[in-house]
C-alpha cells in the first residue's frame, strides 16, 4: 500500500457522514471542514484579520461584520466592500430580500471582481455557489484575493493551511479522504513589513522610550497649545483619534468639518472612524511609512502610536531632537 493511501485510512474513519443537514447527491464531491481544522490557530486569527479589515473599510457606512461565514454569502457585504476598494459602482439592488435576487447580486459582485483580480471562474477557488450555499473557505480564498490585491499591506497570517475532508457519493456510497487547503502563502524577510526605528527601538533600547515619549509630547504640546489642548500621556490620549485629527490639522493646514469625525466618541466604532481618517491623511501626506493598524491606535498600543506621532514630529520639528531620540534607524 502506498504511504499517501495509507495516511487517508488513518486519518479518516471507514464511514464518514456528511454533517447535519448537508447531502450529496450521486457524483458530487464536496469539501467539510473538520471541528480541529476550524479550531486551528492560525486559521482562527486569519478569519479575525480579514473581518477587523472590512469592518475598518466598511465602519463609514456602519456596516459590521461578525462571522465571516454568515455574513458575506449574500453579496451585501462583498457590494459594499468591492465598492469601497475599487470605486466602481455596481448595477445591483442595494437590499436583495429573496434567495434569488441574492444570488443574482453575488453574480454581479463576483464577476466584477475576477475581472478586477483577473481571475476567471474556471480558476477560482471560490464560486457563486460555494460562496452563497456559505462554504467557508471559499469566502476566505475570495476574501484573501481582494486583500492582497487592494490592501497589500494587510498583515496576513503566513502559510495559513487547514485539513479537509472531501467526500463523494459514489455508486457504492461516500466516499472519503483527507486534503490539506493552503490559505496563506508561506511567509518570507520579504512578505513581512521591515523593522523600523521603532521595533528596534523597544528591542535594543527601552531605556530611551520615555525620551522618545517626553520629547514628542513637547512637540505635540506646542502645536496644539493654541487650541488650549495638551497632552500628559502619549499612550492613552491619541486613542479615540480626536486629538491625533486635530493635530493633523494644525501641522498640515487640513480644515475638518465637525460632519467627518466624532468630536466626543462614545463607542469604540466611533473611535475606530476616527483613527482611521486620521491614518488615511497620513498615509495620502506620506507620513506613514510603516504600517499601522488603526485598531492598534484604538488598542492604545504605545509602539503604534508613536510611530504615527514620529511621522509628523520628523516632518514639523525645525530643531534639532533633544539627546537619545533617534532620528534614523540604528545601521
Amino acid at each position: 500500500m502506498e504511504p499517501e493511501p495509507l495516511y487517508n485510512l488513518l486519518q479518516v474513519p471507514g464511514r464518514v457522514d456528511p454533517p447535519a443537514g448537508e447531502t450529496l447527491s450521486q457524483g458530487e464531491k464536496k469539501k467539510f471542514l473538520p471541528p480541529t481544522s476550524r479550531k486551528d490557530p492560525k486559521f482562527e486569527e486569519l478569519q479575525k484579520v480579514l473581518m477587523e479589515w472590512i469592518n475598518a473599510e466598511l465602519l463609514p457606512e456602519h456596516i459590521v461584520v461578525r462571522s465571516l461565514e454568515e455574513d458575506i454569502f449574500d453579496g451585501l457585504i462583498l457590494h459594499h466592500l468591492f465598492q469601497k476598494l475599487t470605486g466602481v459602482k455596481l448595477d445591483v439592488e442595494e437590499i436583495a430580500l429573496t434567495a434569488a435576487s441574492q444570488r443574482r447580486k453575488l453574480a454581479v459582485v463576483l464577476e466584477a471582481a475576477g475581472q478586477s483580480l483577473q481571475v476567471e471562474e474556471p480558476q477560482a477557488k471560490w464560486s457563486v455557489e460555494s460562496i452563497f450555499n456559505k462554504d467557508l473557505l471559499a469566502t476566505l480564498h475570495l476574501l484573501v484575493a481582494l486583500a492582497k490585491r487592494f490592501q497589500p499591506e494587510l498583515s496576513l497570517p503566513t502559510n495559513v493551511k487547514v485539513e479537509v475532508i472531501i467526500m463523494e457519493s459514489t455508486k457504492s456510497g461516500l466516499k472519503s479522504e483527507m486534503s490539506v487547503e493552503q490559505l496563506t502563502e508561506c511567509g518570507t524577510d520579504k512578505d513581512q513589513p521591515s523593522k523600523d526605528v521603532f521595533d528596534e527601538l523597544f528591542k535594543l533600547a527601552p531605556e530611551k522610550v520615555n525620551a522618545v515619549k517626553e520629547a514628542i509630547v513637547n512637540f505635540v504640546n506646542q502645536k496644539l497649545d493654541r487650541l488650549g489642548l495638551s497632552v500628559q500621556n502619549v499612550d492613552t490620549q491619541f486613542a479615540d483619534g480626536v486629538i491625533l485629527l486635530l493635530l493633523i490639522g494644525q501641522l498640515e493646514g487640513f480644515f475638518l468639518h465637525l460632519k467627518e469625525f466624532y468630536l466626543t466618541p462614545k463607542s469604540p466604532a466611533e473611535m475606530l472612524h476616527n483613527v482611521t481618517l486620521a491614518l488615511e491623511l497620513l498615509k495620502d501626506e506620506g507620513l506613514l511609512n510603516h504600517p499601522v493598524s488603526p485598531e492598534d491606535i484604538v488598542n492604545k498600543d504605545a509602539k503604534s502610536t508613536l510611530r504615527v506621532l514620529y511621522g509628523l514630529f520628523r516632518k514639523h520639528k525645525l530643531k534639532e531632537s533633544a539627546d537619545g531620540v533617534p532620528l534614523e534607524p540604528p545601521n
